[in-house]
């Protein structure tokens, strides 16, 4: 579980993310959704770190991250995965290398029980053969999945993902968020995803933040998302709801 706490953030002295509270729940896929520019990409980097917030409090189960020390932080992010947009995968290195390397990172494993963990991982993406592609030889969706074994090869507590399904076509879409909600239930890990995907909100979003200009502007789940009289969010659902069609029947033309 990861708690939020009246978080502010700021750059340049303009401020971005104002007074959030929130509570990421453990065993279940916790959404962020906004559109572009609404700080749901800073909400996502602070919890991981990569932004130090300027006022407010960040817990990990019951740890408060502003209480760490070096060594308790460097603790924190060993258990921690994170799928980035792109995938983020090493071009010089082969898939093995790729979901081996946290292992290296942050693990005293002999390895022999790396490769034994990155077989585990590997079949639990379904990629049981690719130990020697490099990324330069996967589709879009190999790579987010080869994203996602090297993300859990840890063993993290905490999984977080940066647009998981950015640039897959619908199906291999479908394919990543049933995967990544598999995952988390069956792991019991605190899942946060930043998407602007509407079929992944309305299909796994168990609890959902909407973020409007740097506040949290609605909290719910996909039972009740849609029955929302929230302007704003109906807006952002609508709208996200129109493009995911339109681009669905380009690719349907053009193909």
């Amino acid at each position: 579980m990861i708690e939020v706490h009246n978080l502010c953030k700021q750059f340049d002295g303009k401020e971005i993310l104002h007074n959030i509270n929130a509570l990421f729940e453990t065993g279940k896929t916790n959404l962020i959704i906004g559109t572009s520019g609404s700080g749901k990409t800073v909400l996502l980097k602070s919890l991981i770190g990569l932004h130090t917030i300027d006022s407010g409090e960040i817990i990990y189960d019951n740890m408060p991250l502003s209480k760490m020390d070096f060594n308790a932080k460097k603790n924190l992010r060993q258990i921690m995965g994170m799928v980035f947009q792109g995938g983020a995968l090493f071009d010089s290195m082969t898939v093995e290398e790729n979901v081996m390397f946290p292992l290296s990172m942050f693990s005293s494993m002999s390895i022999e029980e790396k490769k034994e963990r990155v077989n585990f991982c590997l079949n639990r993406v379904n990629l049981p053969n690719a130990h020697k592609l490099y990324p330069s030889e996967l589709s879009g969706g190999m790579i987010k999945r080869v994203a996602i074994a090297r993300a859990i090869a840890p063993n993290p507590k905490y999984l977080f993902c940066d647009e998981p399904t950015s640039g897959l076509d619908p199906k291999t879409a479908v394919l990543i968020d049933e995967l990544i909600s598999e995952i988390t239930k069956e792991y019991n890990i605190t899942t946060i995803i930043n998407t602007h995907d509407m079929n992944s909100t309305l299909q796994h979003g168990e609890k959902i933040i909407f973020i409007y200009k740097g506040y949290k502007w609605w909290e719910g789940n996909k039972d009740n998302i849609m029955y929302s009289d929230n302007k704003e969010l109906n807006e952002f659902i609508y709208s996200s709801i129109l493009v995911r069609k339109l681009k669905s029947s380009i690719e349907n033309e053009s193909n």
